[in-house]
C-alpha cells in the first residue's frame, strides 16, 4: 500500500535503497505504485477538470518500471492514448509527453498501431501545432522508426533470411517502413520537419534534426533512394548548412555530424547501385533529360548500331557499363551538371563534336571522373561510418561543387590542348585542384571555392602538381591503387572500432559533471552526490555498468562492484564539450585529471550520454584526451542509429593505418618490379549463357 521516495520523487527500491541511506539522503512515505497507477487511470478515464494534474504526475511516475507495469496492468496506456486522440493544446502536450516517457521502456507499447501513427503524423505536420506539442511528437515517431524488428536484441535479430518476426509483446514491430506509410498520407510532413531546422527553439530544431536522422539510419532498402531524393528536394542540405552557421551550433554539433554521416552513407549506397534504365524509369528519365539538353541527334555506326553516348563522351554505348563505377550518384551528378545551364552544356558539346576525334573532351567521362575524384577526396568508401570531426557543407553542396570541378576539367582540357591519351594527365590536375580547393572546408567561404575552380591558370595548376608529383609517386593515382586504398580504409575503420570497444569493456573512471547546454531539459538533470564514477560496458554490448563513488578504487573484473546501468539502447546522441564540473567537485584530489575549466565552464573532455527525450542518462568528465576520443567514439560506433566519429584521434588513427597498409601492399608489389595498370578494361559479356567455370 505505501513506498518511499526521495526529495526528487525518485522511487526507492531494493536496487538503491542502500545508496541512498548511505547518502543520509531524507525519505518520504508515499502511496505504493500500484495505488498511484490505479488513482491515475481512475482520473484519465473520468476525464475531469484535474486531467492536466494527473497527467503531469503520469508523465513524471510512468518511466519507474512498477509504476509503468501496474499502469499497463490497468488498460492505462488505451486510456493515455484516448486523451492523445481527443485533446489539444497544452493537454496533449503532457499526453504526448507521458507517451514519450512510457517508451523508454522496451516493453508495453507494442499494441500501438497505424491509427495512433498517424494522429502522431497529422499532429507533427501541423504548423499550428505548439512547440511543446510538436517536442514529444517528434520524440515518439523518432522512437517508433528506431524499434525496428531487426534492431530487436536477442538471437533472433541476427537473422538474415526472409523477413524478420519480433516475438508476442514485442515493442520491436515498428520501423521505418510501417512509420513511413504514415507519413505518405501527409504529404507535408517532411516539409514542415525540414523548416522546423530553422526554428528558433534550438530544442525543437534538435528533435527535428534527430527524426530526420533516425529515418535516414533506418530507411529500407525499398524506399531508401525515394526518401533520399524526397529530402533534397526539399534543400535540407541548405538547412543544414545554415543550421552550421548558427550562434547556437554548440547544441547541435552532434546531430549535424550524425547527419553528415548519413549523408555518406547514402552517397555510398547510390554510388554502389547500378544505373538501369530499363527498370527503374527514373534513370531513364535522367538520361532522356540530359540526351534532350545536349541536342544532338543519333546516327548510324555502320554496324547496325547508333552513335549517340559516344557523342557525349563516352567509349561505348552502354551506359550501364558506363556507369558502372560511379552508379546512380553519378548519374545524378551528371543530371545536375546539365540542368545548371542546359545552354551552355548543348553549346560546349557541339563545340567538342566540330573539333578532330583525337582533340575532343569525352564530357561525360569526365563528368564521372570527378565523381570518383570527390568520392576519394570525402572517403565515400563505405557503409561504415564517417571519419569527419568537422562540419563538410562543400559536401552537402557535392552537385554544384561536381560542376564546378567538371567545369574546371573542360577549361584544363582546351587550355593545355590536350588529346585522347592525355586523359589521365588532366585527371591529375584535377585531383591536384579538388585537393586545394576543398582544404579547410569547415572555415572556407564558398567564394573563395569558386574562385580556384574558375580563375585558377593552368600553368600554376601545372606546376604545384609537379611539386606534388616529385614528393608523391604517381602510383597512388591509379585505378586500381584507389580501389586497394577504399579497402584498407574499411578495414583500418573496422580495427579501430573494434579497439575502442575494447576500451569500453575494460571500464574506465570518470569525474561527474552537470550538463550546462541549453537544450538539455533541467528537471531530467541530476545533481551528483559523489565526484567519481566508474563505468564498463558488458559483453553482450547492451548495458553501461557503473558505480559512483567518494575515492577511486580498484575496481575487480566483471561487473559485481557496479550496481547501477544505463540501457546502451537508450543513448539517443553523445553530446561533447557541453559538461562543466558540478559545484565543489574541484577541491578534491585532480592529480590524475586535467579537466581544463572552470565549475561555470565546459570542458573539452566532457561529454553527455542523452535520450530521445533529451534526458541526460550520464554526464562525465575524462581524465584526458585520449580516454575521451576513447568513448565518445566508442559510444558513438555503438549506436543503432549511426554515429560519427566525435575526435580527430581516431580519424588520424584510421587515415594513418590506411596509408601504412597501402604503403606495405605496393612494397611487395615494387619489390617484385610488378607494373601497375592505370585501369583493367572487362571484355565483353557472354553472348549466351552456354558456357562453364574451368576448374583450373
Amino acid at each position: 500500500m505505501f513506498a518511499l521516495r526521495d526529495e526528487n520523487d525518485e522511487l526507492v527500491t531494493n536496487d538503491n535503497m542502500r545508496k541512498k541511506i548511505i547518502g543520509k539522503v531524507n525519505l518520504k512515505l508515499v502511496n505504493a505504485p500500484a495505488i498511484e497507477a490505479a488513482d491515475i487511470v481512475e482520473r484519465l478515464a473520468a476525464k475531469d477538470s484535474r486531467l492536466g494534474y494527473t497527467l503531469t504526475s503520469l508523465r513524471k511516475f510512468i518511466r519507474e518500471e512498477q509504476f509503468a507495469r501496474e499502469f499497463l496492468n490497468r488498460d492505462g496506456l488505451n486510456e493515455l492514448i484516448y486523451v492523445i486522440n481527443s485533446s489539444h493544446g497544452n493537454t496533449l502536450a503532457y499526453a504526448l509527453t507521458a507517451m514519450q516517457n512510457l517508451m523508454e521502456l522496451d516493453h508495453g507499447w507494442s499494441s500501438l498501431d497505424d491509427v495512433f501513427i498517424l494522429r502522431v503524423v497529422q499532429t507533427l505536420s501541423s504548423e499550428q501545432s505548439l512547440i511543446n506539442v510538436c517536442r514529444p511528437a517528434t520524440a515518439i515517431l523518432k522512437k517508433l522508426v528506431e524499434a525496428d524488428p531487426a534492431a530487436a536484441p536477442g538471437p533472433h535479430a541476427s537473422s538474415s533470411r526472409g523477413p524478420i518476426t519480433p516475438p508476442p509483446g514485442s515493442v520491436y514491430r515498428f520501423g521505418f517502413e510501417v512509420v513511413y506509410q504514415q507519413m505518405r498520407k501527409q504529404s507535408r510532413l517532411l516539409e514542415t520537419v525540414v523548416n522546423r531546422l530553422g526554428s528558433a527553439d534550438t530544442t525543437m530544431a534538435l528533435y527535428s534534426m534527430m527524426l530526420i536522422n533516425s529515418l535516414m539510419a533506418h530507411a529500407t532498402d525499398v524506399r531508401w533512394e525515394e526518401f533520399f531524393d524526397e529530402l533534397q528536394r526539399l534543400n535540407v542540405h541548405k538547412a543544414v548548412i545554415g543550421l552550421m552557421s548558427s550562434h547556437t551550433i554548440e547544441d547541435l554539433t552532434s546531430c549535424i555530424l550524425d547527419y553528415q554521416a548519413n549523408v555518406v552513407r547514402m552517397t555510398h549506397r547510390k554510388k554502389t547501385s547500378l544505373v538501369d534504365p530499363d527498370i527503374e524509369a527514373t534513370h531513364a528519365e535522367a538520361l532522356n533529360y540530359i540526351w534532350t539538353n545536349s541536342k544532338l541527334r543519333e546516327e548510324p555506326d555502320g554496324e547496325g548500331g547508333v552513335i549517340k553516348w559516344r557523342k557525349l563522351g563516352f567509349d561505348t554505348e552502354d551506359v550501364m557499363q558506363e556507369f558502372n563505377e560511379v552508379g546512380v550518384w553519378g548519374l545524378d551528378c551528371f543530371r545536375h551538371f546539365v540542368a545548371k545551364d542546359p545552354d551552355h552544356f548543348s553549346k560546349v558539346v557541339q563545340e567538342q563534336l566540330s573539333r578532330p576525334e583525337e582533340r575532343r573532351c569525352p564530357i561525360a567521362k569526365a563528368s564521372n571522373e570527378i565523381v570518383d575524384l570527390l568520392s576519394e577526396h570525402w572517403a565515400i568508401f563505405g557503409p561504415g561510418y564517417s571519419t569527419a570531426t568537422t562540419f563538410q557543407p562543400f559536401f552537402l553542396n557535392c552537385y554544384k561543387v561536381h560542376a564546378l570541378a567538371t567545369q574546371f576539367f573542360l577549361r584544363m582540357w582546351n587550355e593545355s590542348g590536350a588529346s585522347r591519351g592525355d586523359f589521365p594527365r588532366v585527371v591529375a590536375l584535377a585531383r591536384s585542384q579538388v585537393k586545394v580547393a576543398l582544404r579547410k572546408e569547415n572555415v572556407r567561404p564558398w567564394h573563395e571555392v569558386e574562385q580556384e575552380f574558375l580563375e585558377c591558370e593552368y600553368r600554376a595548376v601545372r606546376d604545384r602538381q609537379m611539386q606534388e608529383l616529385e614528393a608523391e609517386d604517381d602510383v597512388m593515382s591509379k585505378v586500381p591503387v584507389r580501389n586497394l586504398k577504399a579497402k584498407l580504409y574499411k578495414e583500418s575503420f573496422e580495427f579501430v572500432r573494434q579497439q575502442r570497444i575494447h576500451c569500453l569493456l575494460q571500464g574506465a573512471w570518470f569525474m561527474n559533471a552537470l550538463p550546462i547546454a541549453s537544450n538539455v531539459p533541467r528537471d531530467t538533470i541530476r545533481r551528483p552526490t559523489r565526484p567519481w564514477r566508474f563505468m564498463r560496458l558488458d559483453n553482450g554490448l547492451r548495458y553501461l555498468h557503473f558505480v559512483d563513488s567518494a575515492v577511486k578504487f580498484v575496481v575487480r573484473n566483471g561487473l559485481e562492484d557496479l550496481p547501477e546501468r544505463i540501457d546502451i539502447s537508450l543513448i539517443n546522441e553523445i553530446a561533447t564539450g557541453t559538461c562543466a564540473p558540478f559545484p565543489n567537485a574541484l577541491r578534491g584530489d585532480q592529480s590524475d585529471i586535467n579537466i581544463g575549466a572552470s565549475p561555470s565552464q565546459a570542458s573539452p573532455l566532457s561529454f553527455a550520454l542523452l535520450s530521445a527525450s533529451g534526458g541526460t542518462l550520464a554526464a562525465q568528465i575524462a581524465p584526458d584526451q585520449s580516454r575521451w576520443a576513447d568513448w565518445t567514439d566508442g559510444l558513438n560506433m555503438l549506436r543503432r542509429d549511426g554515429g560519427h566519429v566525435a575526435s580527430q584521434e581516431t580519424e588520424m588513427f584510421v587515415q594513418a593505418l590506411t596509408e601504412i597498409g597501402l604503403k606495405v601492399r605496393l612494397l611487395n608489389l615494387s619489390g617484385d618490379m610488378a607494373d601497375i595498370p592505370s585501369g583493367i578494361v572487362a571484355g565483353a559479356p557472354p553472348t549466351n549463357s552456354d558456357f562453364f567455370f574451368s576448374d583450373l
